[in-house]
């Protein structure tokens, strides 16, 4: 037996399930218009009959289940599908407010299909959760219950309709919710919600700071924030009412429950990352990098040179680090540290370790403990995500033992990198941070009117002056601002890569002038995802010189298979 909304038993048959359906339309939400409630009378009794749901897919050509009309002075300035056919983006221009606006249009749902979508949510979950025959994560499961209850109901929906119900079902079943189209868009970087009843803020790649039509009231923002902790596997609660975590797509979540913390309600940070991570070509292309850089990076990461990517929040740290490792020769053991999993290396032999916070009477497993632990595991590279603590005195150890290593760092120049390094609460004293090779700096600033990443310095680390006691240091790039141009200067690095290979001066230009005109080549072919390009470098690896060679032919390199 079944319990109804209504309270009452009934057994599921079409004429009583129809009953209970019915029923629970006529209970108050038909707003007191009698004409609107006789139409759905008459269009409900019609269909109790029983019915027999065909369901065809819908495609990205059918029409748009969901309308949007512009508003009073605003101008359309983009469109674009996030999930064809059902939900996409409008971004309009306030001509009084002189602001962008984000706005995400879902399905229309009719008051009939509204509650359909309330009664379907209630008798759906059960057998979803508790039939061992169904996998509750599997989309067909949903669509194959959602009939078996249309049919049940007594219903012969229209596809429209019930595409628009099995849309609303998969966004709160399976998504995010109410943000599961800006989780869906390519563009944004990051989802920000500040408190009760106030609209949710994107950062988008082409209209930076934008706000959405999107909003929380305070017991569905409450419920949301549990929501998402409870996804990424952790637990909030008034008691304990912060918490950083990983969503089950990568996506980094700073939550905050109740408005102890946060006065204005609970609030939420999504950070966004690509589902394919950027490589080298990609950072050209966008201007954070010049070839000249990448092809320098390359020669020094391939002869074990290590590096921290420096700069502010959303300079694009993690993502140049990861890019660069791409750099990375085959087969060398590379093993990276992560609070939070970010970095996506196409490598045979890469062993990857995330820090665990405590879980009930358990301990914490710190980066300190994953860096310990991976220097038994004798890797050649060591990538660790960010240094903060006393896990930099160990990586800095770990340099000065022969491994090559890469991080992060917040700081925004050289001297600020070196002057963290040396103070609380990281304490590297002067003397090993010489084993540190490359400081890159990196910056998000305005160019032209539009928010751009740069390569601002690729500084060198130097000896410790023997007069003053500083740690020496120059500028082998520096950005330029104005022309948006990358300065080369004389490298002390590479005349250390030249005498530790033997090489003469033109056989080392010779050797940056071939990695640059290979980049060039793959930029020009438009080489950007990572598994081709990784293949790719791995192929120069192997052999250079046929390499070279195909590329001063101008043959298909970029379609190799399994090899050139």
């Amino acid at each position: 037996m079944q319990q109804d909304t209504t309270g009452e038993t009934n057994t599921p048959t079409n004429s009583t399930t129809g009953r209970g359906f019915f029923r629970l339309l006529s209970d108050g939400e038909f707003g007191g218009a009698a004409s609107e409630a006789r139409r759905i009378f008459r269009r409900t009794t019609e269909m109790l009959r029983g019915s027999n749901l065909n369901v065809r897919p819908l495609t990205p050509e059918d029409t748009p289940l969901g309308t949007y009309e512009i508003p009073p002075d605003h101008e359309e300035v983009d469109r674009y599908w996030v999930n064809a056919p059902y939900s996409y983006v409008v971004v309009t221009f306030d001509t009084n407010a002189t602001a962008h606006h984000y706005h995400v249009v879902e399905p229309d749902l009719d008051e009939f299909e509204a509650s359909l979508l309330e009664r379907v949510r209630t008798d759906i979950r059960d057998p979803l959760l508790f039939r061992r025959d169904i996998d509750p994560t599997q989309d067909d499961a949903l669509v194959t219950e959602l009939a078996s209850l249309i049919e049940q109901y007594g219903l012969e929906l229209g596809m429209g309709s019930f595409h628009s119900v099995l849309y609303y079902l998969r966004r709160d079943f399976h998504g995010y919710g109410p943000i599961d189209p800006l989780m869906g868009d390519p563009h944004i970087e990051d989802i920000s919600c500040d408190g009760y009843n106030l609209p949710l803020f994107v950062y988008h790649d082409d209209y930076t700071d934008i706000e959405t039509n999107i909003s929380f009231e305070s017991e569905e923002l409450d419920n949301f924030v549990v929501r998402l902790a409870q996804r990424s596997g952790q637990h909030i609660s008034v008691g304990d009412p912060v918490l950083g975590t990983t969503l089950p797509n990568g996506a980094r979540a700073e939550l905050a429950l109740g408005e102890e913390v946060t006065p204005r309600g609970s609030a939420f940070t999504v950070r966004l990352y690509a589902e394919e991570p950027f490589t080298p070509i990609d950072l050209v292309e966008y201007g954070t990098f010049s070839i000249e850089q990448m092809a320098y990076l390359w020669l020094c990461i391939e002869h074990n040179k290590s590096l921290i990517f420096a700069g502010g929040t959303a300079s694009g740290k993690t993502t140049s680090m990861n890019a660069v490792s791409m750099f990375v020769p085959p087969r060398s053991k590379v093993l990276s540290i992560e609070d939070t999993r970010e970095l996506a290396l196409y490598h045979d032999n890469w062993l990857s370790s995330v820090t665990r916070e405590r879980l009930h009477d358990d301990t914490d497993i710190t980066m300190y403990d994953l860096l310990r632990s991976a220097l038994r595991h004798r890797p050649e590279y060591i990538i660790v995500g960010e240094v903060r603590g006393e896990e930099a005195v160990t990586l800095f150890q770990a340099m000065n033992t022969g491994h090559t290593t890469f991080s992060t760092m917040h700081a925004d120049s050289v001297e600020t990198v070196i002057n963290r390094l040396e103070n609380e609460p990281i304490n590297v004293p002067r003397a090993m941070v010489q084993s540190l090779d490359l400081l890159c700096v990196q910056t998000l600033t305005r160019h032209d009117g539009e928010r751009v990443r740069r390569s601002q310095t690729i500084g060198e680390i130097g000896d410790i002056d023997q007069r003053t006691g500083e740690l020496d240091y120059s500028a082998s790039f520096s950005w330029k601002p104005d022309g948006d141009s990358f300065t080369q200067s004389d490298s002390s690095l590479l005349d250390e890569i030249q005498r530790e290979n033997g090489w003469s001066r033109t056989e080392l230009r010779r050797e940056l002038r071939q990695r640059e005109q290979f980049l060039r080549y793959l930029l020009d072919k438009g080489v950007s995802d990572y598994r081709r390009f990784t293949a790719l470098v791995n192929e120069y690896y192997a052999d250079a010189d046929d390499v070279m060679a195909r590329v001063e032919a101008d043959e298909s390199v970029v379609d190799v298979g399994s090899g050139i």
